[in-house]
């Protein structure tokens, strides 16, 4: 078979040669995207990671296309129903990353409420003030985690460890873990108003986009700060910059944003062809904005990267791979 691998690091090309020399393996760089698509029309198997966009139109040039093996939990960035309605299966990596984007959170979440970012710089400086530095403990605070589902579990596990209280939202709630790890369901509301640390483990679906706006933020204490690991779009990313701005929330540990792409190359929105609409640049000047508060500590979308888990999610798409091979695919996801 065909095999093209997207946003591959030299490590993954040595990797990709388990699947043997009958595999004729093409490993490069770059994104997958509309403008590229055409170079790659003779896959039959492609394996993207979280910076690619399988839109139909990318999509429609790769008429052999039978799986996307993305090597990511979340799939957003590929058409689902195109794929649906083509035949194409979808493999993803759904357990890589519990503990790894968990610890993540709390990089984040110590950084902001202890003023990490401002007290290095200073020092840095050789200025050793404490005047402005004064942040709060974890111990006692209540943490309300949106999205019970294995990451959300494994910070529960760790907000207990640091003797922080826990209160929960899901839709499909787990009683045997609330009872295991002692924390209470609760509606979206009355978390958002008990909680001091709001954090954000849902996917990205119709359901879940800007399930955090102007009205929730209004309902947050004053003074709370919000984590979000999951996806930008379930922010809405100008409502946060108001929330902000007028004090409302404490501070913001994002790892993720609406529109990444743009924020990597800005000049995509510039290039013959590119689809952005004013939603976009909206977006686009929002995310420059956070950037800009000395209360937000935004990383690059890199809650994932740490050695343990990148070896998992090879491991998983070499395996989702092999198995659809055999006639078996495993790690399926659909549209519905």
């Amino acid at each position: 078979m065909d095999i093209a691998v997207f946003e591959a690091e030299d490590w993954e090309r040595q990797a990709f040669v388990r699947l043997g020399p009958g595999q004729r393996v093409r490993c490069v760089a770059e994104s997958l995207d509309e403008r590229n698509a055409a170079d790659f029309s003779a896959a039959e198997i492609a394996s993207p990671f979280i910076n690619s966009r399988l839109n139909a139109a990318a999509l429609a040039q790769l008429p052999k296309l039978k799986l996307i093996a993305t090597r990511s939990a979340g799939y957003d960035h590929i058409d689902l129903e195109h794929c649906s309605a083509r035949g194409i299966t979808i493999s993803n990596v759904p357990d890589y990353g519990d503990s790894t984007v968990a610890e993540h959170v709390f990089a984040l979440l110590l950084a902001v409420a202890r003023n990490l970012v401002d007290a290095v710089e200073r020092t840095r400086r050789g200025r050793f003030t404490q005047v402005g530095l004064r942040g709060f403990e974890l111990r006692d605070r209540v943490i309300g985690v949106v999205g019970t589902g294995r990451i959300g579990l494994r910070v529960i596990d760790i907000a207990r460890g640091f003797g922080m209280k826990v209160i929960a939202h899901d839709l499909q709630q787990d009683e045997a873990a609330a009872t295991r790890l002692g924390f209470a369901y609760v509606s979206l509301d009355q978390l958002l108003a008990d909680a001091d640390v709001v954090t954000l483990h849902v996917p990205a679906t119709s359901g879940t986009v800007g399930m955090l706006s102007d009205r929730e933020f209004a309902r947050m204490k004053r003074g709370a700060i919000l984590i979000n690991t999951a996806r930008g779009h379930i922010v809405d990313v100008e409502a946060l910059v108001r929330a902000l701005a007028d004090g409302k929330l404490r501070g913001a540990g994002l790892d993720v944003l609406p529109q990444e792409p743009l924020i990597r190359e800005e000049a995509a929105i510039f290039h013959e062809g590119a689809t952005t609409d004013a939603e976009d640049f909206k977006a686009l000047v929002a995310n420059n904005v956070l950037l800009r508060f000395p209360n937000v500590i935004v990383t690059p979308h890199n809650a994932y990267n740490t050695d343990a888990a990148l070896q998992r999610i090879i491991a998983t798409t070499l395996a989702n791979i092999e198995a659809f091979a055999r006639g078996a695919p495993q790690n399926v996801v659909s549209a519905h």
